[in-house]
């Protein structure tokens, strides 16, 4: 799959949770491109902020969309790595705050 393909697919996915696709093309595809060499060397398309451990069931937590990625957006505005965003956060009505890591928390 290329990213090109990926982002059509991601994008419709965004549409249907009412959330968008960063408005930052170039990072979106960086972030991508690190989905996709996750997908290559795991089997599944980690997310690339994260360390995967190459166990799916291990990881199943962190695999994009990540289970915490609703909590994310509607606290943040973003998920964790960026790629899934409120409209208001793409027209800068929100602040840019650093989304903390959740996923240690209570393991």
């Amino acid at each position: 799959m290329t990213p090109e393909k990926l982002y059509e697919i991601l994008e419709k996915y965004a549409m249907s949770r009412g959330w968008e696709l960063n408005r930052d093309k170039e990072f979106v595809f960086e972030l991508l491109k690190g989905l996709l060499k996750n997908e290559e060397r795991y089997g599944y398309r980690s997310c690339p902020c994260r360390l995967a451990s190459g166990d799916r069931k291990a990881d199943a937590d962190i695999i994009c969309p990540c289970i915490y990625s609703a909590e994310d957006i509607k606290e943040y505005g973003r998920c964790y790595c960026g790629l899934y965003v409120t409209k208001e956060y793409n027209e800068g009505k929100i602040k840019q705050n650093i989304v903390p890591e959740r996923r240690n928390k209570g393991r």
